[in-house]
């Protein structure tokens, strides 16, 4: 059974960075690929950047050129650099594999950016 753990979130002023991480137990992480998805309240869960076995990366439109995911097999964990933050970034963040089937969810980590 995989757990999945994100850490990293906060309470950041507009234009500020932070940097998520999410370590998943208990998988063969190297073959998976991996995704940061983020709810805001009252929307949908959406998927905000992937990076596939061999570091090919994919990113929504709207945070292409401010946001870097990378991961680290070895610790079977993911990251998101997130810099020039804005408001509609707020949300909880989770990672999870992109697949039919997911993992069970993680708690997330909250990512809140004032203006």
């Amino acid at each position: 059974q995989v757990q999945l753990a994100e850490s990293g979130g906060g309470l950041v002023q507009a234009g500020g960075s932070l940097r998520l991480s999410c370590a998943a137990a208990g998988s063969i992480f190297s073959n998976i690929v991996m995704g940061w998805y983020r709810q805001a309240p009252g929307k949908q869960r959406e998927l905000v950047a992937s990076i596939a076995i061999g570091g090919t990366t994919n990113y929504r439109a709207s945070v292409k050129g401010r946001f870097t995911i990378s991961r680290d097999n070895a610790k079977s964990t993911v990251y998101l650099q997130m810099n020039s933050l804005k408001p509609e970034d707020s949300a909880l963040y989770y990672c999870n594999k992109l697949a039919v089937t997911q993992w069970a969810w993680g708690q997330g980590t909250q990512v809140t950016v004032s203006s």
